[in-house]
């Protein structure tokens, strides 16, 4: 009997190289190939007269194969066959261009469906590539005469192949036993499992076909809300370092603050330091718009942990960004004596009340780091990693781990921080903080970020200006360019993004609404760092002090040129997206962004967040050559929006969650990814699995659930 783990070769009548195309899909087995599901449906449903056809008409017609002729295109280059079939109403030709299986298929006498659209050819109606299948009374179309799927395809291996494929194992394997308890999929409304294949496969209508995609898809959500739940419950269980802090000390050290807090700072701070307060460990995510203050929150957390003897790890994606934080951390604790390094590749720093710029060496840093001297540590990965020839930090007495734009680091380097052995055998969880500047519309926190509780600083500091943004046309370059030297020339400064280093590594890449043969070519005109800081220092402004930025500088170049900028001696720095996050230069009033339909609209929000960091009035010009509608539509919802989480949703909507998130990142299925920005789905599917996990949180009862749940848990890393 055919089961889902029945591998392909081993089912008798499908041939080596039928297997072999397979192969090229990385369809191996019975579940593989069950699961590789149409991504549309053409509608052949409708039988129709050949009289009746209409030019452009998508239609099946039924009649008897009355002549079939093979010839030779007159160039000999490929084979014609055409095949004249009739009904009671009148005839029609159907025309297959290098098919000559087609000939020895179709005889003349036999009754037969053809399935396609209708084209006028020569001045008469023709049907040009149909689908075709023999009919008898008791034939049970699969290809003709109804909603037919359509699969993503390799050479040799089409649409007609997997369906006549999928059609046999349908009949022949042994039913499958669902692993969504019963009551789950009866409250919900859902088809079994079995229904659904059938139904996502081979449809009477759409209805059908919607609600079998939208079954799996609830079955992937369903399985990733419980991965989130049974996280909460295990990390529940764990025990961390309970921290001992009073109102009057937290009112003390805001009270300290160069600046006053904000209502929703505040009430974030209150629910960060209600976690330390616990002893079980702290899992939460601190959303806020860019330039919301998040780092504040996260500086007065460590400084909880400090005060209680323990120590604080902060990672950071980029050098720039930890380099970011380090100044703003010290600029916070200045005069209060907390010792505070910062570990990079190529650079190693401690600052204790007094001298900012003081540099260790790197021995000494990790030194101070395991006796317990340094209390806050700040860094890249090289806080976990260390390299080939250097060791990572050891801390003597980790609470606190803070992770800055979680989602750009994986799973197994956050666990490096949270888990720290104390002593052999024995393995203590910290409390974890992640930040991210990148708002979350409601869906993905409820599901990818699920496991985690939330924090959202949704306000900006008092007495920032709205920051004016304008799409800039080529016809209104020049004007773009006289306003930025006007503003350079009352003492601002420039951030100039470009989307690639130089020209070279954007060949091939794609670029948004343009056809697939065009894009090669027009890579080739995007803006990227290296032209752009040329044209601008030799052409457009000479008389500007220009300098350029990119990933892949040298460490110490790339400090040396954002502390020149931040001191003011250098007007207009052009980047790639390495300030995406994490740089605050309060004079630089001006974003100034070359191909902005080149990015997403978070990332555009991100860049857009490096400016308006001061009284000053700011400004954010996005310019595009694109006249497409698409793209003036993307920008202009940048204009509109309200707040980085209204954006985060349009974005949500118009690139979908695969974009927005990274599908490759995540291992979460096509179907449920897909199905990220149907919050009602998603509320179901969290719903249901909160009902099993209150009932029966061990899966005890439900042995094929907890089997699937652990395959899942496999194939998904959620960052």
């Amino acid at each position: 009997m055919i089961k889902l783990e029945t591998e392909l070769r081993n089912i008798k009548g499908i041939n080596e190289k039928f297997l072999t195309k397979l192969d090229k899909l990385e369809i191996k087995t019975v579940r593989d190939l069950l699961w590789h599901f149409p991504f549309r449906y053409d509608d052949f449903s409708s039988v129709v007269k050949i009289a009746d056809l209409k030019i452009n008409q998508a239609a099946t017609i039924r009649g008897v194969v009355k002549k079939i002729s093979l010839r030779r295109s007159w160039r000999r280059k490929f084979v014609i066959i055409e095949v004249l079939v009739t009904d009671e109403t009148g005839g029609i030709k159907a025309i297959w261009f290098n098919q000559p299986y087609i000939a020895k298929v179709l005889r003349a006498g036999i009754r037969v469906n053809f399935a396609g659209k209708v084209i006028l050819s020569n001045e008469e109606l023709v049907m040009q590539s149909p689908a075709y299948e023999p009919v008898t009374a008791t034939t049970q179309t699969r290809h003709t005469a109804g909603l037919i799927p359509i699969y993503s395809e390799t050479k040799g291996l089409t649409s007609k192949g997997f369906r006549f494929l999928i059609s046999a194992i349908l009949r022949a394997m042994e039913s499958v036993k669902d692993f969504i308890p019963e009551e789950v999929l009866s409250s919900n409304e859902m088809p079994n499992i079995m229904t659904a294949l059938r139904n996502i496969h081979f449809p009477l209508n759409m209805g059908q076909a919607e609600r079998a995609r939208e079954r799996f898809a609830f079955a992937d959500l369903f399985l990733l809300q419980l991965t989130n739940l049974k996280n909460r419950i295990a990390l529940s269980r764990e025990k961390a370092p309970p921290l001992v802090i009073d109102a009057v000390w937290t009112n003390e050290v805001i009270s300290k603050l160069p600046f006053v807090l904000t209502e929703a700072q505040r009430r974030s701070l209150d629910e960060v330091l209600a976690d330390l307060r616990k002893s079980q460990p702290m899992n939460r995510l601190l959303q806020g718009d860019v330039g919301s203050g998040k780092t504040v929150v996260a500086a007065i957390a460590g400084f909880a942990a400090a005060e209680n003897g323990k120590q604080t790890a902060f990672m950071a994606p980029t050098e720039v960004l930890a380099r970011q934080h380090y100044k703003t951390f010290a600029k916070i604790f200045k005069n209060m004596a907390i010792g505070t390094g910062i570990l990079m590749g190529g650079e190693t720093r401690a600052y204790y009340g007094d001298d900012l710029e003081a540099k260790v060496s790197r021995s000494k840093l990790l030194a101070e780091v395991e006796s317990g001297k340094i209390k806050i540590l700040i860094g890249t990965h090289a806080l976990i990693s260390g390299g080939k020839t250097r060791k990572p930090a050891q801390f003597k007495d980790l609470a606190l781990a803070i992770v800055d734009e979680q989602h750009r680091f994986g799973v197994d380097q956050r666990a490096a921080l949270v888990k720290q052995e104390k002593t052999p055998g024995e393995e203590t969880t910290v409390h974890f903080l992640s930040m991210s500047a990148t708002p979350i519309p409601r869906t993905l926190a409820l599901t990818v970020f699920g496991d985690l509780d939330l924090s959202i600083i949704d306000e900006l500091p008092v007495g920032r200006k709205q920051i004016i943004t304008k799409i800039v046309s080529p016809a209104n370059r020049q004007k773009a360019y006289d306003f930025i030297r006007q503003q350079v020339k009352a003492g601002r400064q420039v951030f100039v993004i470009c989307p690639r280093i130089a020209a070279a590594e954007a060949e091939g890449e794609a670029v948004e609404d343009e056809p697939r043969d065009k894009r090669k070519d027009l890579w080739a005109e995007v803006k990227n760092v290296t032209e752009e800081y040329e044209r601008l220092s030799k052409s457009v402004f000479p008389d500007l002090r220009i300098a350029m930025l990119h990933g892949k500088l040298k460490s110490t170049e790339k400090a040396k040129l954002m502390s020149d900028f931040s001191a003011g001696h250098t007007d207009i720095l052009v980047s790639t997206s390495v300030i995406e996050v994490g740089v605050d230069v309060p004079n630089a009033t001006i974003m100034m962004i070359e191909g902005a339909d080149r990015f997403g609209l978070a990332q555009l929000y991100q860049f857009r967040g490096r400016v308006g960091r001061s009284d000053h009035q700011s400004y954010c010009l996005l310019f595009t050559d694109s006249t497409a509608e698409t793209t003036q539509s993307r920008l202009n919802a940048l204009l509109k929006a309200k707040n980085g989480f209204e954006l985060a949703e349009q974005d949500l909507a118009l690139r979908g969650p695969g974009e927005f998130i990274g599908d490759k990142q995540t291992g979460i299925p096509d179907l449920a990814m897909k199905s990220l920005n149907n919050m009602e789905l998603v509320k179901a599917a969290r719903d249901a699995a909160a009902s099993i996990v209150k009932k029966d949180a061990e899966l005890s009862g439900y042995p094929a659930l907890r089997a699937q749940l652990a395959s899942f848990q496999q194939q998904i890393h959620l960052e």
